[in-house]
């Protein structure tokens, strides 16, 4: 090494400890805008608000409610804390009683809320806070409450266009789907879709159950993420990208 080689890198050391004293007596690099001026952009605002209309509870960590909902219909079948989702009720499909949920085990005769997507997000809020829904602000805060709000009036789906009901496939794009999940959802789900059972054994339900099973659930879930734990929401990618993982997501093992 020259004598001008080792003067650079005794410079470029120096730099280096010194950058590191810094760091250690002020605490991490900031940038210049404080973190109280950072802003929600629209995209997470929504995701989140269909985290919580998927599930209120694990998504704002709360305490599950006791009992069964009030205005839960005799007509439906659950009983507890999971009466109290929205989806219960409003479907996965947000059709309620004249989609997805119009029979079967999750049947409440209950309406929709596909007619308030473009609606006023201030009386969806007033609407979950009313008697006949209850939500109290110890349940879902004000805060939480505009993001599911804006979530029902901008963020839903409209599933029959992306999604055959009949033959419950996604209208997508295999190829392009294969080529998103395996370089982003492979990572948790596994490259078969089988690294994660969501039931507990010895029963099984992967990725692939769900997404040939539900293809709604697996487009809401893609699109806002999972409440409660570490999953990417895609909303930020197209919409007929999310498709086409479903659709792909349909091809992976059932069992």
């Amino acid at each position: 090494m020259t004598r001008h080689s080792f003067s650079i890198c005794v410079q470029v050391f120096g730099a280096l400890a010194s950058a590191f004293v810094l760091v250690f007596v002020a605490g991490p690099f900031v940038s210049s805008a404080k973190a109280d001026d950072m802003k929600e952009t629209e995209i997470y605002t929504i995701s989140r608000g269909g985290q919580i209309y998927d599930n209120w509870m694990s998504a704002l960590e709360a305490d599950k409610p006791k009992g069964t909902h009030p205005a839960y219909p005799k007509a439906g079948t659950k009983k507890g804390a999971s009466t109290w989702r929205c989806k219960e009720c409003h479907g996965w499909d947000y059709m309620g009683k004249d989609g997805a949920y119009a029979k079967g085990s999750h049947y409440t005769g209950i309406n929709g809320v596909r007619n308030w997507d473009g609606g006023d997000a201030s009386k969806v809020a007033a609407i979950v806070r009313d008697k006949t829904h209850g939500y109290t602000k110890a349940m879902i805060s004000n805060r939480a409450l505009r993001k599911l709000a804006k979530f029902v009036v901008e963020g839903q789906i409209d599933m029959d266009k992306v999604i055959d009901r009949k033959a419950k496939k996604a209208k997508g794009d295999v190829k392009n789907g294969a080529r998103l999940y395996q370089t982003v959802c492979s990572i948790c789900h596994g490259f078969d879709g089988k690294d994660i059972n969501f039931k507990n054994p010895p029963k099984i339900e992967y990725i692939g159950t769900v997404a040939q099973k539900n293809p709604w659930e697996t487009l809401h879930k893609v699109s806002n993420g999972q409440p409660g734990v570490a999953m990417v929401a895609l909303n930020a990618l197209s919409l007929q990208d999310q498709v086409d993982i479903v659709a792909y997501s349909q091809t992976l093992p059932a069992k």
